[in-house]
């Protein structure tokens, strides 16, 4: 009886870890969420209300876009080899598009990234940082304006799209 329940413990295990993730892995496919989310959050707003902005120091709804857009395609082709897609912001479908494609475009250089390079540290304006810590950034600095995108839509009585997470 030992044996029997020693050896499904060691299946559990094995179960478990081979469910496990690279942090590789579960960037890419919390970034490809983001993607569909932040896209979705762009859409919703009216063509007309792009150039809103609820005071003088905030950036409009479309100066956030075009923030976050330029932010993705510093990181990665600073970090990661990435190779920043050409884009213009005139009008919203093209905006869109060009913010799909940097999307994409982080998505690239970090599949071709090897899992160990994560661990690489590189010198960065607040301070030595690992790869690892700059997706993090780059997930955590999307998530920071697309929280202003959803108070920007509030105000305009835009119901925000449903989340789309994990």
């Amino acid at each position: 009886m030992k044996n029997i329940l020693l050896g499904l413990a060691i299946l559990v295990c094995q179960a478990t870890f081979a469910q496990q993730t690279t942090p590789k892995e579960a960037f890419l496919e919390k970034w490809e969420n983001a993607k569909v989310y932040t896209l979705a959050l762009a859409e919703s707003m009216p063509e007309e209300f792009y150039e809103f902005s609820p005071t003088e120091r905030q950036l409009s709804f479309k100066a956030q876009l075009v923030h976050i857009k330029a932010n993705m395609d510093w990181l990665s082709t600073t970090y990661f080899g990435g190779t920043e897609p050409e884009a213009t912001t005139e009008p919203k479908a093209e905006l869109l598009k060009a913010l799909s494609d940097s999307f994409d475009a982080v998505a690239e250089a970090v599949k071709a990234t090897d899992v160990a390079d994560l661990e690489t540290t590189v010198e960065f304006f607040a301070g030595p940082k690992s790869k690892l810590q700059i997706l993090n950034l780059l997930q955590d600095h999307l998530t920071h304006h697309r929280g202003q995108l959803i108070v920007y839509l509030n105000l305009k009585q835009v119901a925000p799209p449903r989340y789309v997470g994990w």
